[in-house]
């Protein structure tokens, strides 16, 4: 055997003796997402258990470095863990924005002390982190933000107000953009981390239409941030921002499109058998997806190899968006009356409405999509502008 095909079945044989039968039932709702933390709250012994046990082996992030946690195995060998993870339906261990945003980021920007001291957290699952960047009046255009750090010596005092600040109410640190210096729009702004418990930081949560919301309201009166907790070079946050902002599209690009999700047409087969028109729209659906799943793979093969287009990520966060938006609009038709219960235990609590309005935030969150067509029009087409 190769040493990949040794690889392969050895992964193989421990993923089958240590997932508990638990973690490979499809994910219901947002409490099977494991997100640790500070005070994590585990829905269950076995979610737990298969954090600690992938953590403890650096399969939460398998290609960061050993030395941040990780377990350093080489793009290929990732790409075998995700095959058979998805082979026997396992879950992700862990869900974290330190890992799909911050922790590359990290990776590229940070010095070696805020590396083996943050990513070496992020892997085990010990930090929960939230995203400043949104502000009112300042969401796609983020070189527009007001929150300033005014530079005291040894650290900066920091005013501001965040807004769409997901999680931040349950959030343990924020990477946040602050304007270092008002005289300079783009070389200006500054990528600071700090605790959110540090005095001055407050959340309020802020409620959509679904009745529910991962959002939040983020305000900063005084907060004092010492010096050593900026990633990368004064004034020149913004370079850290969007290389971190390729990474959050990539992420919101698969929400609701996992590969171990069933077939939408498979799950409604007996609903649309009479309705000709609902089941071509279902297979069409099922097609699109297959056809997204193939090329995510192709993405994450070349960002992985360092050959992915710079834009990848804009075109991936549209069209993942898109279809998780299109799959909830078939649930909702799919269940007819029934998908508009909204509170009694036997609808859970109406997650379908919920979760099909809470879809309506995807194509706004993480830059819209007429702001994803704007670049993969420019950046990847080449079209002319306007």
């Amino acid at each position: 055997m190769s040493d990949l095909e040794t690889f392969r079945a050895e992964t193989r044989a421990w993923l089958e003796a240590n997932c508990p039968h638990e973690m490979r039932e499809p994910v219901r709702d947002e409490t099977d997402a494991c997100w640790g933390g500070r005070n994590p709250k585990f829905k269950s012994p076995a979610q737990k258990q298969w954090m600690d046990v992938m953590a403890a082996r650096g399969w939460t992030v398998p290609d960061w470095p050993k030395a941040y946690g990780g377990a350093g195995l080489t793009p290929e060998e990732s790409k075998i863990l995700r095959q058979e993870m998805q082979s026997l339906k396992c879950r992700s261990p862990l869900s974290s924005f330190g890992i799909w945003m911050l922790g590359p980021a990290l990776l590229k920007f940070g010095t070696e002390d805020q590396k083996v001291h943050y990513l070496n957290q992020i892997a085990r699952g010990e930090i929960r982190w939230c995203q400043g960047y949104s502000e009112p009046g300042s969401g796609s255009d983020l070189v527009s933000m007001q929150t300033f750090g005014e530079d005291k010596g040894d650290h900066w005092v920091v005013n501001g107000q965040k807004i769409w600040t997901s999680y931040a109410d349950k959030a343990d640190w924020i990477f946040c953009l602050v304007r270092t210096d008002k005289t300079n729009k783009y070389q200006g702004i500054s990528f600071l981390l700090f605790d959110m418990t540090t005095p001055g930081v407050t959340t309020k949560p802020i409620l959509l239409i679904s009745g529910n919301s991962p959002f939040c309201e983020t305000f900063f009166d005084n907060v004092v941030v010492p010096k050593t907790q900026i990633v990368g070079e004064l004034n020149r946050g913004w370079d850290v921002a969007k290389y971190l902002l390729g990474h959050e599209r990539e992420m919101i690009s698969g929400g609701g499109l996992g590969t171990d999700m069933m077939s939408i047409g498979a799950q409604y087969k007996a609903t649309a058998e009479n309705e000709p028109v609902l089941r071509a729209d279902m297979a069409d659906f099922d097609v699109e997806v297959m056809a997204f799943r193939a090329m995510s793979e192709k993405f994450v093969d070349e960002m992985k190899a360092g050959k992915g287009h710079p834009a990848g990520a804009n075109m991936m966060k549209y069209v993942g968006t898109e279809l998780n938006k299109r799959r909830h609009e078939l649930i909702m038709s799919a269940d007819g009356s029934d998908a508009l219960e909204w509170e009694s235990g036997e609808s859970r609590g109406g997650a379908k409405p919920r979760g099909w309005l809470r879809t309506k935030a995807n194509s706004i969150e993480g830059g819209t999509s007429e702001v994803m067509l704007g670049v993969v029009a420019k950046r990847i087409l080449d079209l002319p502008g306007a």
